[in-house]
């Protein structure tokens, strides 16, 4: 069913809204702090990549944030193909203004609405009855409507929330004027199926949700932050909310390039669509490693740097005979030139008469089959072997 959104306008069931918390939920990650112009280079290339939301802060938290939001919404916030900029509000008067007034200049905003929703959030952090937390919902809701037509509220540590419960305040919510409903799995709890069960929850018992957007936030304490975003798509989100490189509180968050990337590679389970220049995945990943001086681990799905190297002789003789053998995605289409064959103890005599003829040799089968014993002996002392590794060796089999 078509929805029509006042940011988006009329809306498919096949579109996947791509909304990214890196400069908000991913700078609270320890140590990953941005300064003004880097936050803005980070927008500017997520603008770029295609994200149909950009979340640049929570504006109250600091008069830096606050700033932050500002500079944004008047830089990106004013291009022609600006993503809709929001800035995160708890569901107070204060925090409603605040992030109004930064996002001012902003041709397309959101106001960002959050407040915990399980009962020992309720009891233990906000000290408020259900009662109380619904009222402040509709409160703040109807508030923020009154600076945008655009307003996202979010239910805290959903996933630990009673079921009934989280009825009666997402159907409060809508009422008050919300367009997009966030459920997000606050402390990465949940497992794909608790997220199918809750959304389907919400999509078959609340009135008027056929009418806005459901959304997903999925941390990563579990490492479930990415399959319980698909779940929840095929439960019926339309919106993921993610971070690049998958940063964010704790554990971190879903990752914005495995997301997209699971969508594009399993059509057939997912048929959804979105925005996003995948092409672009691997300059984000390396921008944002280069601001914050964190780089991906090397086994990081998509974007680490081991993610289309091959070692395994059997491996790399199947990649050389065709790729998709062993990869379900090109490198290319994510923005690595190529993939690579990585020569090592376990690489096995395809791959480095391969590299011979990459370096410009050819020998005779004796020679390489010399030069390939010689090869073995090293790989089991050395980690890696080199380029400069096997001319040497090639050099010596040669003179021989």
């Amino acid at each position: 069913m078509s929805i029509n959104h006042p940011s988006f306008g009329m809306l498919d069931d096949r579109r996947i809204i791509i909304f990214d918390t890196t400069l908000r939920d991913g700078e609270q990650s320890p140590g990953f702090s941005m300064n003004l112009s880097e936050k803005i280079r980070m927008a500017e290339a997520l603008t770029e990549l295609g994200v149909d939301v950009l979340e640049a802060g929570f504006a109250i938290a600091s008069p830096g944030d606050f700033e932050s939001v500002k500079a944004i919404a008047e830089s990106v916030g004013q291009r022609a193909d600006t993503p809709v900029i929001a800035s995160l509000a708890r569901a107070g008067q204060m925090d409603v203004l605040r992030a109004a007034e930064a996002l001012k200049a902003a041709k397309r905003r959101r106001i960002h609405i959050v407040i915990a929703t399980s009962d020992l959030h309720m009891k233990v952090k906000l000290r408020l009855t259900p009662d109380e937390v619904i009222q402040q919902t509709v409160d703040s809701i109807t508030l923020a409507r009154q600076h945008a037509d655009d307003v996202e509220w979010s239910a805290e540590d959903a996933t630990r929330s009673d079921p009934d419960f989280l009825c009666r305040v997402v159907e409060a919510a809508i009422r008050a004027g919300a367009t997009t409903i966030n459920l997000p799995d606050t402390v990465g709890y949940a497992l794909p199926a608790d997220m199918e069960r809750m959304y389907s929850n919400i999509v078959n018992r609340v009135p008027g949700v056929e009418k806005i957007i459901l959304s997903t936030h999925n941390h990563n304490d579990l490492g479930m932050g990415v399959a319980n975003t698909l779940a929840a798509i095929q439960a019926g989100a339309r919106q993921v909310e993610t971070t690049i490189n998958g940063i964010g509180e704790r554990a971190g968050n879903a990752s914005l390039e495995e997301i997209v990337m699971a969508i594009r590679t399993r059509q057939d389970a997912i048929p959804r669509s979105n925005n996003i220049k995948t092409t672009h995945l691997l300059r984000l990943s390396k921008l944002l490693a280069t601001i914050t001086g964190f780089d991906v681990q090397p086994n990081k799905a998509i974007v680490g740097r081991n993610a289309f190297a091959h070692e395994a002789g059997i491996h790399q003789d199947g990649v050389l005979k065709d790729a998709a053998t062993y990869e379900i995605m090109t490198p290319e289409s994510v923005g690595w030139k190529t993939n690579s064959l990585v020569l090592g103890k376990h690489s096995g005599r395809a791959a480095f008469r391969d590299k011979l003829n990459t370096l410009g040799y050819t020998i005779g089968d004796n020679q390489l089959n010399d030069a390939f014993r010689r090869f073995k002996e090293l790989a089991d002392r050395k980690k890696v072997v080199f380029d400069d590794d096997i001319v040497a060796l090639v050099d010596d089999e040669v003179m021989l």
